[in-house]
This record gives C-alpha cells, sequence and structure tokens, in this order.
C-alpha cells in the first residue's frame, strides 16, 4: 500500500498559478504535477531519463589517397578544396 502524507507548504503565488495552469492542460491533479517536479528535481523519476537513449554506430572508413594525417595544414588544404 503506498503512504501518502499531508502537508502545507509556502509556495509562491505565480508559481503555483503555473502549475495549476499545467494541471489543468494535462487534465491532472495539481498533486500529480507537484510530485512529477519533486521527483525530477530530486532525481527519483527514471522514467523521465529513460526517454533518450544514444545509438552509437561505428563507421569503418580508410583513408584517402594524398592524405598525411601528420601534416595538418595539408590536411586543412585539401578539406578545404585548396590541393
Amino acid at each position: 500500500m503506498l503512504m501518502c502524507m499531508r502537508t502545507t507548504i509556502d509556495i509562491n503565488d505565480e508559481l503555483l498559478r503555473q502549475a495549476k495552469r499545467r494541471a489543468t492542460d494535462e487534465q491532472v491533479p495539481l498533486r500529480d504535477i507537484i510530485e512529477r517536479a519533486l521527483r525530477a528535481l530530486l532525481g527519483g523519476n527514471s522514467k523521465e531519463r529513460s526517454r533518450y537513449r544514444l545509438r552509437w554506430r561505428a563507421e569503418r572508413g580508410r583513408l584517402q589517397p594524398g592524405v598525411c594525417l601528420d601534416d595538418r595544414d595539408a590536411l586543412f588544404d585539401l578539406m578545404d578544396g585548396r590541393r
């Protein structure tokens, strides 16, 4: 059973208005908005963190003819089409 605790807190009027507006827009109770914000701030919302996943993809390539990686200026010239 999930336990809930009632508490009283002082919240800035404008911040409370924004939270109420968000709750109305999302059609959820104000409590859900406040709990979600606290979880995000405290790092307890793993669902929010797992939305983005980096997919690393390695590419195989080969050195083009005439490219010398030891000569930076020549490499820049080649990339800029000056060579």
